[in-house]
């Protein structure tokens, strides 16, 4: 199955999410990606330094538009491990109710 439309307003509002907290923490592209310059974390180059290689080295798909499902959930999976391991930033990912670890908690 596709993933769906509320799967693609997820991915961005969690990379807009991620980018945030990155960015709160210290931690600018080039110190998590190993340049000298510092650049402040964005939607869109965490979509295109994370989400995307990632996405590409895992399913072999150049565009969110091609993914299913439940592969959304195995790239949000291999970055927040990466992240949370490496800088200790862990972003639990969108859905329309809100963070799914607050759902879960909720229930």
């Amino acid at each position: 199955m596709k993933r769906t439309q509320q799967q693609n307003k997820a991915i961005h509002k969690y990379l807009a999410m991620l980018s945030e907290a990155l960015n709160d923490a210290g931690f600018s592209v080039m110190k998590v990606m190993r340049h000298d310059a510092e650049i402040p974390w964005s939607p869109e180059n965490a979509k295109e330094l994370l989400w995307r290689p990632i996405q590409e080295a895992l399913l072999d798909k150049d565009s969110t538009t091609e993914l299913d499902s439940d592969q959304v959930s195995k790239i949000y999976d291999v970055i927040n491990r990466h992240l949370a391991e490496k800088t200790g930033v862990h972003v639990p990912f969108p859905d329309r109710f809100g963070p799914i670890e607050n759902q879960k908690e909720e229930k």
